[in-house]
C-alpha cells in the first residue's frame, strides 16, 4: 500500500546499501511504486503496481511529490507514466506485472 515517502525512502537506501533482492509481489500501489528505485528488485508477474501523482498531507498534487516518485522510475516508465497523464491526478493507473517486466524492463522474479 502506499504513505509517507519517510516510510519508504529507508527501505530503499537499507536494499541498495546491502544490494539483497526485494520482491515486489500482489498490489503495491501509490509510495510503494518507491520500491522501483531499488537497484535489486524484482518484480513478480501477477503483481499489480497502480500509479498517480504525489500528493501533499493536504492531497494536494505537488511536482516536489511527483518528481520524487518519478525518480525511482526506469526512464522508459517514467516516460510512460508521465506522457500517458497518470502522474497528473491521483487517480490510481494500473500497469500489470508482466507489463512492468516486458514492457519497462524491470526484473522478474524467480
Amino acid at each position: 500500500m502506499g504513505g509517507q515517502f519517510a516510510r519508504f525512502d529507508p527501505v530503499v537506501a537499507q536494499y541498495n546499501a546491502s544490494g539483497e533482492v526485494f520482491r515486489i509481489t500482489g498490489h503495491c500501489q501509490s509510495a510503494c511504486t518507491l520500491f522501483l528505485g531499488i537497484r535489486n528488485v524484482c518484480i513478480e508477474r501477477g503483481a499489480e503496481l497502480l500509479f498517480h501523482a504525489g500528493h501533499n498531507k493536504q492531497r494536494e498534487v505537488t511536482a516536489q511529490a511527483t518528481n520524487h516518485m518519478l525518480a525511482a522510475y526506469k526512464p522508459s516508465l517514467r516516460s510512460y507514466v508521465v506522457s500517458n497523464g497518470y502522474m497528473k491526478t491521483l487517480d490510481f493507473h494500473t500497469i500489470p506485472g508482466a507489463e512492468m517486466i516486458s514492457r519497462f524492463g524491470y526484473k522478474e522474479c524467480k
